[in-house]
């Protein structure tokens, strides 16, 4: 099946409708198989997982409401992957799981499962899914090394590798994948949760070829290739012709350099449209890299959220886009250099670029800058019984404002869109305990419509050592004002000692604490929206916090 070719022809618009809502259906229920069945409290209450279909060659073909950047991966992953492994080595029952970066990857905790589909003995699809491994080996817990300068530091690489077949689990394959592991028991039971997702779509699928017949599910892939390649066309073309430049900046390259540039330009023509990511800094010696697919995954969300919603996610969809990345830059750094902190730092950036670039074709479409950043804490130690456990959270932020309202509290934007971890589950899974929970008062920018206001979070260590990693951005480059709005107080972690003695911690840092200690997250608030005397309000300093940094409890929220 070649999605280049036109055969939508062969399919009634009623039929295809059934077929294309299934296959979503199908896609949706693998993340929900997971969620249901995973050990780690990482995919079980944050979700922080995608699925998604492609069709035998590859190419996406329906997704879960997941996860942009995983999605936007995965329309790559089986089309690098069978460069590796052809379909001739594939058998019914075969999974496979990977996490290289350079095959149609983003970074290395994120590891996807491949099965192929098979009707009549021929490959007919793909059911992919994609989990965040709460570890994957490395050098500190949680496989987060701010300090990495290459690959090997990371972790555990999995190149294509079979860990079931027809009959099971391939033992030896698997044990070998679980000795390079910390956790190894929860790391198990989350790649059978992976394992089930893609045999329940496996069944779905041959489910739907059994109802409407081959020739007719082929046909409607087809068409659906066709059909969003058209939308996506249009959408274009209502996009005034033009050459559009943008950029946003890393805080730094993880390893005392300053900032870093991520530059766009945006040539429209006609109903087609290039992405030149050339003039963007080279690679960084930190793990702030990442991949030629990332940067595809962060252009397809920005397009898709502005000017087609409606659009099916497929192969399709990538036809009238180029995406250019210069090798040896950020975005293309080759397989040697570390990414796993560009995986959802930099993807952030690559959207604000891009959202910067198009603002003049529709300022009203845009929101002022928001928490594009994951916001990650990851608290790493040992249970009283000795077992590893590994605490990873993300943070929302206040949304930036818009030209018709002001910025949500506390949410998550762009190319994130996992969950947070309940106090509860926190303090039952984990030696932490959630001192205080509330909004970071007046962290949003001023305009005539404010940003939304961060999150103050506190935890408290409950055992004698804990590894603390932080990833996150806009620390030092602020949520940016739109129209003259002010940007939003910048994102600051903390640490205060059992002896009141205070910390104010990099974004990019691994440390020790001992019991007692605190870590305060205090999460980025929004940008404002248009000049702030506009607003005919008294301003406020972005950041200011009438709540203060106090250390009393009074319980979780």
């Amino acid at each position: 099946m070649n999605p280049t070719g036109n055969t939508s022809a062969a399919v009634d618009p009623v039929t295809l409708e059934v077929i294309r809502n299934a296959l979503s259906a199908t896609a949706e229920e693998m993340s929900l198989v997971v969620m249901r069945s995973a050990r780690s409290p990482l995919l079980r209450e944050a979700g922080d997982l995608s699925s998604a279909l492609t069709d035998a060659d590859g190419h996406l073909i329906a997704q879960g409401r997941d996860i942009p950047m995983h999605l936007g991966v995965m329309s790559f992953t089986v089309r690098e992957f069978l460069k590796r492994v052809p379909k001739a080595r594939l058998a019914p029952g075969d999974v496979w799981f990977l996490n290289l970066p350079e095959v149609g990857g983003n970074h290395l905790p994120d590891v996807k499962a491949i099965r192929p589909v098979f009707v009549d003995g021929t490959v007919v699809a793909f059911a992919v899914n994609l989990a965040h491994w709460a570890d994957i080996g490395g050098a500190v817990p949680g496989s987060y090394v701010a300090g990495a300068v290459d690959a090997w530091q990371e972790g555990l690489r999995i190149p294509p590798f079979r860990l079931f077949d027809a009959v099971g689990p391939v033992r030896e394959n698997l044990d070998m994948v679980l000795a390079n592991v910390r956790g190894a028991q929860e790391r198990e039971g989350d790649i059978l949760a992976q394992m089930a997702a893609t045999r329940g779509a496996e069944e779905q699928l041959q489910r739907i070829f059994a109802e409407h017949g081959a020739d007719t599910v082929l046909a409607a892939i087809a068409a659906i290739h066709d059909r969003a390649e058209a939308q996506m066309r249009e959408a274009l073309a209502a996009i005034p012709d033009g050459v559009y430049a943008g950029e946003d900046w890393l805080d730094d390259d993880a390893a005392q350099g300053g900032p870093v540039a991520v530059r766009v330009r945006v040539t429209v023509a006609g109903d087609r449209a290039t992405f030149d990511f050339s003039d963007t800094a080279d690679a960084a010696r930190g793990p702030v890299n990442t991949t030629p697919f990332i940067a595809a995954a962060s252009v397809f969300y920005v397009v898709k959220a502005l000017f087609g919603p409606d659009i099916q996610p497929s192969g399709g969809c990538y036809r009238p886009l180029e995406i250019v990345t210069r090798p040896g830059s950020l975005l293309d750094p080759g397989p040697e250099r570390p990414v796993v902190g560009g995986n959802h730092e930099t993807s952030q950036r690559v959207a604000d670029a891009v959202f910067r670039a198009l603002e003049p074709t529709g300022p009203e479409r845009l929101s002022a800058g928001g928490p594009t950043t994951s916001g990650l804490v990851l608290f790493g130690g040992r249970r009283a019984d000795g077992a590893w456990t590994t605490f990873y959270e993300t943070h929302g932020g206040g949304e930036g404002a818009r030209h018709d309202r002001d910025g949500a509290p506390v949410v998550r934007v762009h190319m994130s869109n996992v969950m947070n971890t309940p106090a509860e589950v926190v303090e039952a899974e984990y030696p932490i305990r959630v001192e205080r929970q509330r909004l970071r008062s007046g962290s949003g920018g001023a305009g005539r419509h404010r940003g939304g206001a961060g999150l103050h979070r506190a935890y408290r260590v409950l055992c004698d050592d804990m590894s603390v990693t932080t990833m996150f951005e806009r620390r030092v480059v602020p949520p940016y004002g739109l129209q003259g709005g002010e940007p939003g107080a910048p994102f600051r972690v903390t640490v205060v000692r059992a002896d009141d003695s205070r910390l104010d911690l990099p974004g990019k840092a691994n440390i020790r604490l001992d019991r007692d200690d605190v870590v305060i997250v205090e999460s980025c608030g929004g940008g404002g929206y248009g000049s702030p005397e506009a607003a005919g309000s008294e301003r406020r300093p972005a950041g200011d916090s009438s709540a203060g940094d106090s250390m009393t409890t009074g319980g979780t929220m």
